[in-house]
């Protein structure tokens, strides 16, 4: 038996990892395009030259484990076509691509790995005084923009959204934004209409100065789910049942950001959950015993505000925010501890989480 893994971020490398543990004699192979397991949590960190999101591979997987460093170019009836011309059969298949970013023309996105490096060169040639703009204001947005003013106080950090940390409750909201001021960030009430070689152009008209732009919001998914013909929403995320299968064939498992779950935010806090479940499921399938459906409820959400600042925010099962958020110091120090833990459930594949209601 052979089951495929696309994709080796918290979704993929945890499922892969539970699956060597708990399925005996089965054959795993894990294809991604790059050799590194990456944190996409620790980007903004990258970006900014004050930690590494990269780990190898072989560091994170199960040993048994294939990997094939090759990006998958379609899924189709029992194989993967792979860019390097190859095609891998398979009996099971976990497709777990994330997500992705489409930045405008002139700005460098932060969620991907190419463009945090890109983002960390373009930084380090940066002369003092100049002005980095970071578009986005939900967490993603404002952990970039307080680690590279945290980073770099020699430069003009600004932060452009329509509403900062939306996620948050007001409290929260109150405590990010002091943060931020304290780091000297500028923060702009705006949508970016325009970028080019001289600055951002909000949608009012109003013209800023900028010699870096980063673009801070995640959007869409890897067409590869729609390339392959499996049913997929408007964003392009596959839809599944609720075993996490794809309703198109289910020998593929589906699972992270590119699975189209109802009520699931983008994040490793949902991933993992999702790849250990995915890999409970189909282990369960080769006994002969019936799966279960996934439910998750959400805990909280949290954000760094440099290194030693961070909120983070107590929400209800569905993800909307209480009044309870913690803040500074305590923080940073829990945000942390959640970061080592999600990287620690991924090469372990034992995700805990809190059950809630069924997708």
């Amino acid at each position: 038996m052979h089951i495929v893994v696309i994709g080796a971020g918290y979704a993929g490398a945890g499922a892969a990892n539970r699956l060597a543990a708990k399925v005996a004699g089965a054959r795993i192979t894990v294809v991604n395009p790059r050799a590194d397991f990456i944190e996409r949590v620790r980007l903004h960190e990258q970006l900014a030259g004050t930690g590494s999101a990269a780990t190898p591979l072989t560091e994170m997987l199960r040993p048994g484990i294939t990997l094939r460093v090759a990006a998958a170019d379609k899924i189709g009836d029992g194989t993967v076509a792979l860019d390097d011309g190859t095609d891998v059969a398979f009996d099971h298949l976990l497709l777990a691509v994330g997500s992705t970013a489409r930045p405008l023309p002139g700005t460098i996105p932060v969620g991907t790995w190419e463009g945090a490096e890109r983002g960390r060169a373009a930084l380090a040639a940066l002369d003092a005084d100049r002005v980095v703009t970071v578009v986005g204001g939900g967490l993603t947005g404002i952990e970039t923009a307080a680690e590279v003013a945290e980073a770099r106080p020699d430069l003009r950090v600004r932060l452009v959204s329509g509403t900062l940390g939306a996620s948050l409750s007001p409290g929260g909201q109150r405590s990010a934004r002091r943060g931020l001021a304290r780091l000297g960030v500028e923060c702009v009430r705006g949508e970016i209409d325009q970028v080019d070689g001289s600055g951002v152009r909000l949608r009012s008209g109003t013209e800023l100065e900028s010699d870096l732009t980063l673009w801070a919001v995640v959007s869409g998914v890897p067409e590869l789910a729609a390339r392959s013909g499996l049913a997929v929403d408007a964003e392009g995320r596959a839809l599944v049942d609720a075993h996490l299968r794809s309703v198109t064939d289910p020998r593929v498992f589906v699972i992270g950001d590119c699975a189209a779950v109802p009520g699931a935010r983008m994040a490793c806090a949902t991933a993992g959950p999702q790849g250990t479940h995915a890999a409970d499921t189909l282990a369960r399938m080769i006994e002969g015993r019936a799966p279960r459906p996934y439910s998750m409820a959400y805990a909280g959400q949290a954000l760094s505000i440099g290194r030693r600042n961070a909120v983070v925010q107590a929400t209800r099962g569905d993800d909307t925010p209480l009044p309870l958020y913690l803040a500074r110091r305590p923080a940073a120090v829990a945000k942390e501890s959640i970061v080592r833990y999600a990287a620690h459930a991924a090469r372990t594949g034992n995700a805990l989480w809190l059950r809630g209601r069924q997708p």
